[in-house]
């Protein structure tokens, strides 16, 4: 007997906004005795630059979770004290290793880890300025708390924001498309499929729209620290993680990633429901027959995509396993249908160059300024090199041996490249095959050098980077972004 096909009511998601919360997060919370957190959110950008954050949570009373009622109030206080807990550790000279505060007893209510996640910087953290605008418009929404108080910082979560509200609608089409292939009803998984791809194209659309108010040398320098978890921090001063007192004076030292868009629920459902399965980064695809592709979507391999549902608030980890169990929009053959071929490709094609834009982010935001930063490394004099610095440009040596692990333990881009790749392994009509198998050429395209086998750079001493949610060398081919 088939599983039942999930409603999205059983896992708090809605079928306008997707795995945006149905109520409004709330710009506050309503009990007076919670005056003191929200007071530090008010204050939290000043705090911070002054170096004062540290000494105001330290004196802060232990507040009980007794006065928190209904999801939007735990939902706001588990994004206030994530953000007081990553602004405590990375907003001084060096990371603090003790934090003190009632969030364990609010993780385990959201089912979510105490460190910032995903949902907290984004699912949970925004306001539309116009209650009857759309909220998948990025002129009509506004970031509830930040660390920087920049226009940057807030575009930088804003666009995930608009992507998972326009991307929202998407979730019930390729239910009724499941719903659909059980009955083997071709025209109408073909219809959805339309919709879907359509909806991707608006999505690449979106997510195009970083450049516009995100300086990548401000999120390079400025933003990226704060979003370090304690995973990987070694030489970044954490080197056992962070310690959540819990009163108990037993509390032992854990390790997790920052928040990351691979905690977004909605990629990782549009992998699903197409089929895509993404293997550990470098490992290659088996020369399975297209038959054996043929089916319900295999639950993904991968480890890093796997540990990133860990982050994500329960209900919606718990959606993605359930609808892992029922996808099955191959199963009315599209080879043997000529429209839901294309219509299935359409949206393998739509949500690759999705990939192909984020890669492009990856590198004008991570890859170019950490070039400009191993240039000003390598021209400092052994004095400076030997000098304290500040954790948001701080670099450090490793021994070239040691294989330094990108964002969530995996190297950045060539993840990114292999996750964009394995988009199109499912293609169904050989034109598709052909297109989405086709590598860009980006160097010495039309220049001097053009022909030129590129001959790959030696470095011999890695510079390596900390920041937003993982530790990465300066190198090409690993980054710091967090991968859709």
């Amino acid at each position: 007997m088939l599983p039942p096909v999930p409603v999205l009511a059983d896992y708090g998601i809605s079928p306008a906004h997707g795995f945006l919360p149905d109520v409004l997060p709330l710009t506050r919370l309503p009990d007076p005795y919670y005056n003191k957190w929200e007071s530090i959110a008010a204050n939290l950008q000043h705090l911070i630059l002054s170096k004062r954050l540290r000494g105001v949570i330290d004196r802060l009373p232990v507040l009980s979770t007794v006065g928190l009622e209904h999801d939007a109030e735990w939902r706001r206080a588990y994004m206030l004290l994530t953000f007081f807990a990553h602004g405590y550790i990375w907003g001084g000279d060096a990371p603090w290793t003790v934090i003190s505060v009632p969030l364990l007893d609010i993780c385990k209510r959201l089912e979510v880890p105490p460190v910032s996640t995903y949902a907290a910087s984004v699912l949970w953290n925004f306001k539309p300025l116009f209650m009857g605008e759309d909220m998948d418009d990025l002129d009509n929404l506004a970031t509830l708390v930040t660390f920087t108080g920049s226009l940057d910082e807030s575009w930088f979560y804003l666009v995930s924001v608009a992507i998972e509200a326009r991307g929202g609608p998407i979730i019930p089409l390729m239910l009724t498309a499941v719903a659909a292939a059980r009955q083997n009803d071709a025209e109408t998984v073909t219809r959805c499929l339309r919709g879907f791809a359509e909806r991707l194209d608006d999505l690449g659309e979106l997510l195009h729209r970083m450049h516009e108010s995100c300086d990548p040398g401000f999120f390079y320098r400025r933003i990226r620290t704060f979003l370090a978890g304690s995973k990987n921090m070694q030489e970044a001063g954490l080197p056992h993680g962070v310690i959540w007192d819990d009163g108990s004076g037993k509390s032992d030292y854990v390790q997790y990633s920052g928040p990351s868009n691979a905690q977004s629920s909605l990629i990782q459902f549009f992998d699903i429901m197409l089929g895509i399965e993404h293997r550990p980064t470098g490992e290659k695809a088996d020369p399975t027959s297209e038959s054996e592709r043929e089916g319900r979507m295999k639950a993904p391999s991968h480890n890093f995509i796997q540990d990133m549902r860990r982050y994500m608030p329960g209900p919606h980890a718990r959606f993605l396993r359930d609808v892992t169990s029922v996808a099955n929009i191959r199963e009315p053959t599209p080879k043997a249908n000529p429209p839901l071929g294309i219509a299935y490709d359409a949206c393998l094609t739509m949500l690759r160059n999705f990939r192909d834009i984020h890669i492009a982010i990856v590198t004008r935001f991570i890859i170019l300024p950490s070039r400009q930063n191993r240039a000003r490394s390598r021209s400092r004099s052994p004095e400076a090199a030997r000098r304290p610095q500040n954790l948001a440009t701080a670099s450090k040596k490793e021994q070239q041996t040691k294989k330094v692990k990108g964002t969530g333990g995996t190297a950045l881009i060539p993840f990114l490249k292999q996750a964009r790749d394995e988009t199109g392994e499912p293609a169904v009509e050989a034109w598709a095959k052909r297109w989405m198998s086709r590598q860009a050429k980006t160097v010495g395209d039309g220049d001097f050098f053009a022909g030129k086998p590129e001959e790959p750079e030696v470095v011999e001493e890695p510079v390596v980077e900390h920041g937003l949610a993982g530790t990465w060398t300066i190198d090409d081919d690993v980054g710091g972004i967090c991968s859709y």
